[in-house]
């Protein structure tokens, strides 16, 4: 299948394995490229520059025709480490780099000087108008039914909006759980889909086999909305931990968010507790299951090798 996505980044299929917090990995990225698909690690996921630097070396190595690599960064205050990791994948190279929670345009600058692509996250047309006038090469559209942080329109809707208004790729994110999801996107005028939550439940994810197994029992009617991960509305499993804990910031944190000089502490504290939190709940054994999840878990009946998943999204 040829679209402008496949073109842009010389693969075989229309889609790219979602960067997922923690759950992304570059066995999973070998896989998904040697299926001809591009995959995407967050630049997050490595403790270290020399981390991430290690993973793009591996990545490049592994590089084969039909398949393509890139990472992502969170482009915002909140990412302290956002300058370094851009510098290291300019320095390092790989295909292309998918910006999120915030202004794409130093990335776009950057990378563009050393041939990398550059997509950006976006959930209005608004924003998306903004990353095309700075010169992004594709946009991801994020609907409301993407895992993590997800936006406010159907896919349909945003779909449709984009591509009559904006000159430059449409990549949908969220909602694409198997091949007839896939279609439906494409059918809406979508070069490209972006899918992320199918994924977690993989022989390859470096993730619990508890988080893998929620993916397999839950579904889309147990995804809910919190705000106690990094103060920005994000999807996850409906857990007896998260009902337990609640959905909403504490009363403290809301009159503090309030306050001009304070928001922007409180929100990276809130990250950091956050994040941890997710963290721990991914990779150890702990009762506090706050697991990141989308409604196209739906799909997920096992927990199955990333190639047969891809698989099940082209067949």
């Amino acid at each position: 299948m040829s679209t402008k996505l496949t073109q842009l980044l010389n693969i075989k299929h229309p889609i790219i394995m979602a960067p997922m917090f923690l759950v992304s990995n570059t066995s999973m990225v070998i896989v998904a490229m040697k299926e001809g698909i591009a995959g995407c690690i967050p630049a997050l996921n490595y403790r270290t520059l020399e981390e991430l630097k290690a993973a793009a070396l591996e990545l490049k190595r592994a590089k084969v025709t039909g398949g393509s690599f890139g990472f992502n960064l969170i482009v915002n205050k909140s990412n302290l480490k956002y300058q370094e990791q851009l510098r290291v994948l300019c320095e390092e190279g790989c295909d292309f780099i998918i910006t999120s929670l915030g202004s794409p345009e130093e990335t776009i600058k950057q990378a563009h000087q050393v041939g990398i692509k550059v997509f950006c996250d976006v959930v209005d047309l608004k924003f998306a108008q903004k990353v095309e006038a700075l010169g992004a090469d594709a946009i991801i559209a994020v609907n409301n039914q993407a895992g993590g942080h997800r936006g406010n329109l159907s896919p349909e809707d945003l779909i449709k909006e984009l591509v009559s208004n904006c000159n430059i790729p449409v990549i949908s994110a969220g909602g694409v759980g198997c091949k007839a999801d896939m279609d439906a996107m494409l059918s809406y005028g979508a070069d490209g889909v972006s899918v992320g939550s199918p994924f977690i439940a993989s022989v390859e994810a470096n993730v619990t086999d508890e988080y893998k197994q929620a993916c397999v029992e839950y579904g889309a009617d147990d995804i809910v909305m919190t705000e106690r991960i990094s103060g920005t509305p994000c999807t996850v499993i409906n857990t007896p931990y998260v009902q337990k804990i609640g959905t909403k910031t504490t009363w403290i944190e809301s009159v503090l968010n309030k306050h001009k000089k304070l928001k922007k502490w409180v929100k990276m504290i809130r990250f950091s507790i956050g994040m941890n939190a997710t963290k721990n709940a991914a990779t150890k054994a702990t009762y506090k299951t706050v697991w990141v999840a989308g409604p196209s878990i739906e799909h997920t009946n096992a927990i199955l090798p990333v190639k047969t998943i891809v698989k099940s999204l082209i067949e």
